[in-house]
């Protein structure tokens, strides 16, 4: 089942919960490109291969990229958010649940990037979504354990794997590179370093795009009164939405979670940048290839943390880890809670 544009346009105009439900999922869209997606581009900035402009220019053009061209291809990872959950019976009563769920979504969001921490909004979504599911049903009937599996094999895939390949791709680099002089080194790695910044644009795109256009899907059906529909195809015109917004969240910048990840963490060369950035790019085309919503948050960092250990232990620092490793132990239960507390308040008063 998929709506057409004009259709869409139409119920938009004429149902005021839809319109509502489109502009907060829009906003959670923004803020993730906002807050999620400088991410991408924070080894580029740290090691001086790209400016702060051009790099955030460069992510919001190749983030659309992944939205659109992404989802074309495979639509796996929506499919997966989708099903995740259990918005079933009273449409009206699911649809003000959803929207608590991704109010609480913004707030979480917005006090990370204040606080200048890379949290996952990959996961602040799922948690979200999942506690207004959970406050909708009156238990865990809300969630689909099978596919909610899904988002804890991502969470080892984005976390053990991107440290560990972290970990050999610098070490690997560096054995193919030994012998080259360092001048002609140097050239070399800044342009490897902005051809893989892209790439993780693109697939933070890829990933994330794809999680915010199968809650998009599920709000557009319950507004319309649907609250069974099974099996859904995306619309054009939604990739180019969601992507357009998230670009446009992208090109607002995110310096602080820029210095967060790319500055703080590690002090990497170049080599070392390009080396984290193919690191997460592999696990994430990996984990879009079996639709698993990884976070691109956890996935950088943990590929950063596992390039900066293969020089030693004490490149890291582990105090900046520290906090990021308890705001991701934070999201779940958090923002899971904040989803349960919005949506009770919500279907209270509405």
């Amino acid at each position: 089942m998929t709506v057409s544009l004009d259709e869409f346009i139409r119920q938009l105009i004429e149902n005021p919960a839809l319109l509502i439900t489109v502009v907060l999922t829009l906003g959670v869209v923004l803020v993730n490109g906002w807050t999620d997606a400088p991410n991408a581009i924070a080894t580029c900035v740290s090691t001086r291969s790209m400016g702060v402009r051009k790099a955030i220019a460069m992510a919001a053009i190749f983030n659309f990229l992944g939205v659109l061209v992404m989802t074309m291809i495979s639509a796996s990872v929506a499919a997966t958010i989708y099903n995740m959950v259990d918005f079933g019976g009273d449409s009206r009563q699911a649809l003000v649940a959803l929207c608590a769920g991704l109010f609480a979504i913004v707030i979480w969001a917005t006090a990370a990037w204040w606080f200048g921490i890379p949290t996952s909004e990959s996961h602040a979504l799922i948690a979200g979504v999942s506690g207004a599911a959970i406050a909708l049903q009156g238990g865990f009937s809300g969630i689909h354990g099978g596919e909610w599996m899904k988002v804890i094999y991502g969470l080892v895939l984005s976390t053990v794997l991107g440290f560990i390949l972290g970990y050999v791709v610098v070490k690997a680099v560096e054995l193919v590179f030994r012998g080259i002089e360092r001048r002609a080194a140097y050239h070399v790695f800044k342009n490897s370093q902005i051809a893989a910044g892209a790439g993780m644009a693109f697939m933070h795109g890829a990933q994330d795009g794809q999680k915010f256009m199968g809650v998009f899907m599920l709000g557009m059906f319950l507004a319309e009164g649907k609250s069974d529909v099974g099996n859904f195809q995306i619309p054009i015109w939604l990739m180019v939405l969601c992507s357009a917004v998230m670009a446009l969240g992208t090109s607002i910048g995110g310096y602080r979670i820029i210095k967060s990840v790319g500055m703080d963490m590690v002090k990497l060369k170049k080599y070392q940048g390009f080396s984290a950035d193919l690191t997460a790019v592999i696990c994430l085309v990996i984990a879009s290839r079996y639709g698993l919503p990884v976070s691109t948050t956890h996935t950088k960092t943990t590929a950063i943390m596992g390039v900066g250990a293969a020089k030693r232990l004490t490149s890291v620092n582990w105090k900046i880890v520290g906090e990021m490793v308890f705001a991701w132990i934070l999201t779940f239960p958090g923002c899971g809670i904040l989803g349960f507390v919005m949506a009770w308040v919500f279907m209270a008063i509405f």
